[in-house]
């Protein structure tokens, strides 16, 4: 019994040694706070603390997004921060409603982007639109390759064109690595297939039977995965023309390659010499 107590007793006195070298080590940053102070003066549709945007980029946005809520009457506004925030102040300060849409782009995350939507959004723009919008825009390697400014201003564009559509369940447009990734699945589903088609009989040139069978299998890499998530994204038939190519040269490589025959036993008896 003094045994497991003194076991205790050092455990404990570890965990707390941890946590205050965890406190004087890593302090919280006092700038960290909510700070209504830092709202503008004069109204305006961007409050851009993290200076991610440039004069002239936020000039011409803050005129597009007027633009746009006089023309369809949805509220976007752009919410920029590194260290310091004005919290909940902004939501007065720009009568944030329903019909309203913040972007905050915060740089100390993982992901840049961040959005507060209003009910009313949420009935045209689902919560997996919104998923999307933040890892295909907001990713590390998006913001690193193009700039947080147009990491800001792609995911604002796209926003645009969905609400005056009246609603999209994904984002538009089909990034290169995107369409890569159906191009592979359209691929391994002619695999599929034109393995499905080697003849099995004698005589037999092209086995639609297994074909047939294997339908949920190569269909779903072909349709859910190849030729689905790019007529959702894009008009443009290009893609879908490739990846259709791509489905076919698969099935042809897989229906040349032979397959494995089997030894079958020999019916008759050997004799012994």
């Amino acid at each position: 019994m003094r045994k497991f107590s003194t076991r205790w007793f050092i455990s404990l006195a570890i965990a707390s040694l941890l946590a205050l070298a965890t406190c004087f080590v890593n302090p919280a940053p006092v700038s960290a706070i909510d700070a209504p102070e830092l709202l503008p003066t004069e109204i305006t549709n961007i409050i851009d603390l993290g200076r991610f945007l440039t004069d002239t980029e936020e000039t011409n946005l803050n005129r597009d997004l007027d633009t746009f809520e006089q023309k369809t009457g949805w509220k976007l506004r752009v919410l920029t921060q590194v260290d310091r925030t004005p919290g909940r102040a902004v939501k007065d300060f720009w009568g944030l409603d329903e019909r309203s849409v913040m972007l905050v782009a915060d740089g100390r995350g993982r992901n840049l982007l961040n959005f507060n939507v209003g009910d009313e959004v949420y009935n045209l723009l689902p919560r997996g639109f919104w998923i999307e919008l933040q890892s295909r825009y907001g990713n590390q390697f998006f913001v690193r390759e193009h700039g947080y400014d147009q990491s800001i201003l792609a995911s604002l564009g796209a926003i645009q064109t969905c609400l005056e559509r009246e609603g999209c369940v994904v984002v538009p447009g089909l990034p290169q690595e995107q369409w890569i990734l159906t191009l592979l699945t359209s691929i391994l589903g002619g695999l599929v297939f034109g393995f499905a088609g080697h003849p099995r009989k004698e005589g037999e040139i092209f086995s639609w039977r297994w074909a047939l069978i294997l339908t949920p299998l190569w269909g779903m890499l072909l349709i859910a995965f190849g030729i689905g998530p790019v007529v959702t994204r894009t008009t443009d038939l290009l893609p879908i023309i490739r990846n259709l190519a791509g489905f076919l040269g698969g099935a042809v490589i897989a229906y040349l390659i032979p397959s494995p025959k089997r030894n079958l036993p020999d019916n008759g008896v050997r004799t012994r010499d």
